[in-house]
């Protein structure tokens, strides 16, 4: 996963594109995991922009769309906020829940 800055969410959403947004703190023990469950995700979506960023860093983000705890997966769709994401639980879990969004018919 590439580091995202707002920017880069802010093109996802000018475009109208699909894409997910992981946040995440460094010092969270339970966004490490998350972490490396979204990595082998991104393996197996490859067409799906997927991004990365602090939340520490992006406090106008945890505002807007009113985080409530971290690990949080952002779900776009055509440039719209679909769902938030907060319960990981496996890979295959994941892996439903994005496939469910039917975000890749989009490419």
């Amino acid at each position: 996963m590439i580091d995202w800055s707002n920017n880069d969410l802010n093109d996802l959403i000018a475009r109208k594109q699909s894409g997910l947004f992981y946040l995440f703190t460094p010092m969270c023990g339970t966004c490490q995991v998350a972490g490396k469950m979204l990595t082998i995700t991104e393996q197996l979506l490859q067409n799906l922009p997927i991004g990365k960023a602090d939340l520490n860093f992006l406090p106008a983000v945890a505002e807007k769309y009113e985080i409530e705890s971290v690990p949080c997966l952002l779900v776009f769709k055509k440039g719209e906020l679909v769902d938030k994401l907060y319960a990981f639980h496996s890979v295959p879990y994941l892996l439903e829940q994005i496939q469910s969004y039917e975000l890749q018919s989009q490419f």
